[in-house]
């Protein structure tokens, strides 16, 4: 639906709980993070391999947690579970309203944790490997600079000169580098968040569709039942009227009762029924509110997207600017080296000069 939505976080699983989080003086006790259950889902960020649990309560996000190897989700009760993120310093608790929902939710977080340490183990191995190149590339800066020092230093501060100004470009690069992406993370929380809102919406639309679809379906029934009972009420009528007619007394009233009482139940039942297919119709306007704050949501969530395809193109053009400069600085390292090397051999031919100077004044 989205072409941006699929290169990042994308929700796996989702469920409805009451939030809570430990009271942070006591440590004891619960303090409600929402009035009602909300909506309890699992992220994740393929690009990072990063597992994120996300609840948005009104505005803001409620739980906004990265799943690690060392987090354990504890059930404390049949319906209640709970687990600790040491970077946000909080305990949060899940009230959820059947034992099902909480088992399923338990086996989830098992599944997540599980894959968040295979990704953990992954991205070490990475490290490794990055780190064992970084440090064979000092050593062989160190030995080139052993091999670059001699007498004749002054020669060359020029092209140094330069070198060091490419590199002084470089962190700059680098620093504006680190700046955008830091906005588009920024802007990728806020997408998160609408993200969550939207999934939150779309549930409840689902809900309201199916209850819709069932209350048209009862709506027609009783349509029917409507008939049937008013062809009823006049058929009581006619023979109401029927026998005041004919003036008969005796068996003929009771029945007369009869009739007047089952035309009074079934006034009431058509009351009642008309008061159903009210209620019917105003869940139906409720459901239209649902579907304006869905298309609210997705027009914010575009507007997001937009941005971060703004910064991705900014990122793409800095990083087309730092690849240049590494190229600059190569070219005048490979001159630099030739300098050098021309230097040398100046040097070879100075140094045989004095030798044969020496020769001449032992003679």
């Amino acid at each position: 639906m989205f072409p941006h939505h699929r290169e990042r976080e994308q929700p796996i699983f989702s469920t409805r709980a009451h939030v809570f989080q430990i009271d942070p003086a006591t440590k004891r006790n619960w303090i409600p993070a929402s009035k009602h259950a909300v909506s309890v889902s699992f992220f994740f960020d393929s690009n990072r391999n990063v597992y994120r649990i996300i609840s948005v309560g009104g505005t803001k996000a409620i739980i906004n947690c990265i799943v690690t190897p060392s987090m354990t989700f504890t059930k404390t009760s049949q319906k209640f579970g709970q687990w600790a993120d040491s970077r946000a310093n909080t305990v949060y608790g899940l009230g959820f309203a059947t034992e099902q929902q909480l088992h399923q939710f338990s086996e989830k977080f098992k599944e997540v944790k599980d894959a968040a340490r295979l990704a953990r183990e992954k991205s070490q191995d990475k490290e490794l490997a990055n780190t064992a190149l970084s440090i064979a590339a000092p050593q062989f800066s160190q030995d080139l600079s052993d091999d670059l020092q001699s007498p004749p230093v002054m020669c060359v501060n020029g092209p140094e000169d330069k070198l060091f100004r490419s590199q002084s470009a470089d962190i700059t690069l680098s620093s504006e580098k680190e700046r955008i992406k830091k906005m588009l993370s920024e802007g990728s929380i806020c997408e998160l968040n609408l993200e969550a809102e939207l999934f939150t919406l779309q549930d409840s639309n689902s809900k309201l569709v199916a209850a819709l679809h069932e209350a048209n379906a009862n709506v027609e029934q009783w349509k029917k039942q409507l008939v049937a009972y008013q062809e009823e009420t006049e058929r009581l009528r006619e023979q109401i009227a029927d026998l005041e007619a004919h003036g008969g007394h005796g068996p003929s009233d009771l029945l007369k009762d009869e009739l007047t009482q089952s035309l009074e139940e079934l006034e009431a039942l058509l009351k009642a029924k008309d008061e159903e297919i009210h209620n019917l119709q105003s869940k139906k306007s409720d459901y239209h509110e649902v579907e304006r704050d869905r298309d609210q949501a997705i027009h914010r969530l575009r507007e997001v997207e937009m941005r971060n395809s703004e910064l991705e193109r900014r990122i793409q053009n800095t990083e087309q600017n730092l690849s240049n400069s590494l190229e600059d600085r190569d070219r005048m390292d490979t001159e630099l080296q030739r300098a050098i090397e021309i230097l040398d051999i100046k040097i070879f031919d100075l140094n045989d000069l004095r030798q044969s100077l020496v020769k001449l004044v032992d003679k």
